[in-house]
């Protein structure tokens, strides 16, 4: 099993008043030649957005987009008729840029700060038409158990939002003292493992709040929570770029 540990206060970070940005890999003005990505995984964004502030209209092509709500509201406009659409703790949305898009962000929030993940996925197929999606997904489905939030167009799962990639996003809540191994989907696969609260052991490598494993080269691996812990798994194809 290959490993690379990503601690939280060795992300990147920016701060730009109304915006808060911690950068797992290499992003707008921070680089950093050894994170610009893990397999197709190429932005995992951790973004504290105050209240009614956000991102202008701008374009994406040709990637596909994943925002995960952590607390407060995201409203989200763009060029394909969504119209402000709330989007809230719970709920995922995906975006697939394809041939273009054009889309603004904001807080919807007057007096609440916004904090998201925002992660790009590198698509397996260039200009597809652009989508938009969002869907609920209930905590409670994700105690001790893998809760799978978005997954390929070619995947057999029809509860999960999905992607242009072969990949798998999804979520676990364990209670301190609790296991659970984890399954790749195949040996070309990798899994980055980001440690949203609380903390995990995981090959002998403990993480704490928002410090992330990138782990390839295996079948599974096992999880044991030191304490109650919420965890993100994003597993991609470990392509290069």
């Amino acid at each position: 099993m290959k490993t690379i540990i990503h601690r939280a206060e060795e992300r990147g970070y920016a701060n730009h008043g109304w915006l808060q940005a911690n950068h797992s890999f290499s992003f707008a003005g921070w680089y950093n030649p050894e994170k610009v990505h893990f397999g197709a995984l190429r932005v995992l964004n951790d973004d504290v957005i105050a209240p009614k502030m956000g991102f202008g209209t701008h374009p994406h092509d040709n990637m596909e987009i994943i925002t995960i709500p952590l607390k407060g509201v995201l409203k989200h406009r763009d060029n394909m008729g969504d119209e402000w659409i709330p989007v809230v703790p719970g709920e995922v949305q995906v975006m697939s840029a394809g041939t273009g898009v054009q889309h603004s962000e904001i807080n919807g929030s007057v007096d609440e700060h916004l904090s998201l993940f925002q992660i790009w996925i590198i698509p397996e197929e260039r200009s597809v038409k652009p989508r938009y999606d969002q869907k609920m997904f209930n905590a409670e489905d994700r105690n001790g158990k893998l809760q799978t939030l978005v997954t390929s167009f070619k995947d057999n799962d029809d509860n999960s939002l999905k992607i242009h990639q072969d990949a798998r996003l999804s979520r676990i809540d364990l209670k301190g003292g609790e296991s659970f191994t984890y399954d790749l989907k195949s040996k070309d696969h990798g899994v980055y493992v980001m440690n949203i609260s609380g903390g995990v052991s995981i090959a002998d490598t403990q993480l704490n709040s928002r410090d992330a494993l990138g782990i390839s080269e295996t079948a599974n691996f096992d999880i044991n929570a030191t304490e109650d812990s919420e965890l993100l798994f994003i597993e991609v194809p470990m392509i290069n770029l």
